[in-house]
């Protein structure tokens, strides 16, 4: 049962945690908050198997026609033997997830709780509701062999550019990134030559990103940087353990 939405008046955790020094007591509190929200994450997608990360924007909804991609791109993701994982919510997250759920695939999400906007969406086979932005994002890349980013706002660009340069720094390996709508992240794209030009970002940066309408083209690209490259059809889910209250996924495509 998905609880209630918080009212608009409750302080979040990451407020409170950022707002400067707190009593010993509480900040001992709001860390030990982080940490269960860490472990009921790994609890939770231990054994979703590879995924691929679809950011997207919350606000474009059945109706917009990047939602008709995303559920796209969910099927397509499924069909390479990814479960496809989204922040959890509705617009074109809720797409990709529906997209993965009507082609019998995988279908996973990380929610945030906020007091608008981001109730789970139906189309979750199992999803962890997180309490801190930080662990939600870390949930989200530590699952994923790649990328996929529709257009989006603010929360978009947050963790697409999380995934940069978390590639970028080599604090994970060069997991592909694709771009999906060339007119949206024309001028995303523009920033960036311009970045490169200046010298701000080197050239090779650049190229961490494809950025492409073509959906065939998208899936070769994690054909070859994603399954290819990790061996991900060689790789198995681990076993639960009943001993630790453990619960196998249940899904499709459970070697890879």
């Amino acid at each position: 049962m998905t609880p209630p939405p918080k009212p608009a008046t409750a302080r979040p955790a990451d407020r409170i945690l950022l707002e400067g020094p707190n009593s010993r007591l509480r900040d001992l509190r709001l860390v030990l908050g982080a940490f269960t929200d860490f472990i009921r994450g790994f609890r939770v997608l231990h054994f979703v198997g590879p995924c691929v990360t679809v950011f997207g924007s919350a606000r474009f909804g059945d109706g917009h026609p990047y939602y008709a991609v995303g559920r796209e791109v969910g099927r397509r993701l499924t069909d390479l033997g990814f479960t496809v994982m989204t922040g959890g919510g509705p617009g074109l997250m809720e797409a990709a997830n529906r997209g993965a759920r009507e082609n019998g695939g995988r279908s996973v999400g990380c929610n945030i709780e906020l007091p608008f906007e981001q109730d789970p969406n139906p189309y979750l086979d199992r999803v962890v509701s997180c309490e801190h932005f930080f662990v939600r994002k870390v949930l989200l890349f530590k699952y994923s062999y790649a990328f996929v980013a529709l257009p989006g706002g603010i929360g978009t660009m947050d963790e697409l550019f999380e995934a940069l340069t978390l590639i970028q720094t080599k604090k994970v390996e060069n997991f592909p990134v694709i771009l999906v709508g060339v007119e949206y992240w024309a001028p995303l794209v523009a920033m960036l030559d311009r970045l490169a030009a200046e010298g701000a970002i080197a050239t090779k940066d650049r190229d961490l990103v494809l950025v492409t309408d073509d959906l065939d083209l998208a899936m070769r690209h994690l054909q070859v940087y994603a399954v290819e490259r990790f061996g991900l059809r060689a790789r198995r889910v681990p076993q639960a353990k009943r001993w630790l209250g453990e619960k196998a996924f249940a899904g499709p495509n459970p070697g890879r």
